[in-house]
């Protein structure tokens, strides 16, 4: 194996705009890679499925950062406080993730999101309403981010209106490019995430209502199944998680669509495809890009190479996802694929709680606008499309025109 780590370069718009070249070559390079990744961090990065499936229920591997060896990740998050970011269900183990996950899980079952269809097939047709007239909107201002914003909004009885805010403050904290993220930056923005986040929790004390945030407070408060620092990362992960990777979804999968147009063609005129073509926008091009972060517990080997006790492990879901032992002809979008078991959501006890709402979200917005936007072209070349750096992967803007809909 190259022992010269790789470099994944987030500077660079080519890279950013399509980095499964370089992802593929890795892959070819062997079954854990060292690269230096998003803010100059390093890490093993598993390229292959078999690999990355196994370390995803490996419980050798920790979500805790604590636990990494690289004292630079502490140091990317808020100083102030940061017990209070931490203590959430993505950076825990059990037993705490499970007693974390259990409190929120009925609120993300298949038939309680199948529920929602009728809202957010109604906030699509609203938010879509208001460009039809102008032929042309940038799908991801447009759509793709006020949808799912307002969905979990909704669901955690969060005013709508205060979306801005949160959005902003979300995105500062978890941006990662080339280099490090300011520590000034992300300690203001958590600050004022975290002062935003215990108001809204002050007002359902004040007056709970039948929604999410209310049912944590109440089982804060009453009985005792959390802490207050976990209460707080519960509702800022419910919030950012609840909404971020949505509209990568959406945005991300209407502009592969975009730029593969016998597929669009294709959905636009079976649309019983679209329940496989959202599964096919997560393998292709999935919005958590290039993986999920591990931490190892103890010395340990992954595919033969042996990872020191602290290290960083990248599972490369997006990676593993075009691996061609798992998938047939794995570089071509194929909105039809079967057995299409994507590891975009990930795998084992962290698997994505909000897979089926994310589901249904990219499979409403994604048939809509494919039923009312006739004509439907980018309004600008595909090499103009910013794409976000690091991490969390999806198009910043998806400026487009389309004839006259309904």
């Amino acid at each position: 194996m190259n022992e010269q780590p790789a470099l994944l370069p987030y500077a660079d718009p080519a890279f950013l705009s399509d980095p499964f070249p370089l992802y593929r070559q890795l892959r070819e390079d062997g079954p854990v890679r060292r690269v230096v990744g998003a803010g100059g961090l390093d890490a093993w990065l598993v390229t292959r499925y078999e690999d990355s499936l196994a370390a995803l229920s490996d419980d050798r591997l920790s979500s805790d950062v604590r636990d990494a060896s690289d004292t630079r990740l502490l140091q990317q998050l808020p100083v102030t406080e940061r017990e209070s970011m931490l203590s959430n269900m993505l950076r825990s183990d059990p037993p705490d993730h499970t007693r974390l996950r259990r409190l929120v899980s009925k609120a993300f079952t298949a038939r309680r999101v199948a529920e929602m269809r009728p809202r957010i097939q109604e906030l699509t047709d609203r938010l879509l309403d208001a460009v039809v007239p102008a032929g042309r909107a940038d799908l991801v201002a447009d759509l793709a981010l006020p949808l799912p914003v307002t969905v979990i909004s909704e669901l955690l009885g969060v005013p709508v209106d205060e979306r801005r805010d949160f959005q902003h403050w979300t995105d500062r904290m978890i941006r990662r490019g080339a280099e490090p993220p300011d520590p000034a930056v992300v300690d203001d923005a958590w600050k004022h995430m975290r002062a935003y986040v215990g108001d809204l929790i002050h007002a359902k004390r004040a007056r709970p209502g039948d929604d999410l945030l209310s049912a944590l407070v109440t089982a804060r408060d009453e009985e005792q199944r959390l802490s207050e620092d976990e209460l707080i990362a519960m509702v800022f992960l419910l919030l950012a998680a609840g909404y971020i990777t949505t509209v990568n979804l959406i945005g991300g999968g209407i502009a592969m669509l975009l730029a593969h147009p016998d597929q669009l063609e294709r959905l636009r005129a079976d649309p019983d495809l679209l329940p496989a073509a959202v599964e096919e926008f997560l393998r292709y091009d999935g919005p958590v890009n290039p993986g999920i972060a591990r931490f190892a517990r103890e010395d340990l080997e992954i595919a033969g190479v042996a990872v020191p006790r602290g290290a960083t492990v990248l599972i490369g879901a997006a990676v593993a996802d075009r691996d061609p032992a798992r998938f047939p002809d794995p570089d071509r979008l194929d909105i039809a694929r079967q057995d299409n078991a994507h590891l975009a959501f990930g795998h084992g006890v962290h698997y994505c709680l909000g897979a089926p709402l994310a589901r249904l979200e990219g499979q409403i917005a994604t048939g809509t606008v494919l039923r009312r936007l006739p004509g439907l072209a980018l309004a600008v070349p595909a090499d103009e499309i910013p794409w976000r750096p690091g991490g969390l992967r999806g198009p910043e803007s998806l400026p487009v025109t389309f004839g006259p809909g309904g």
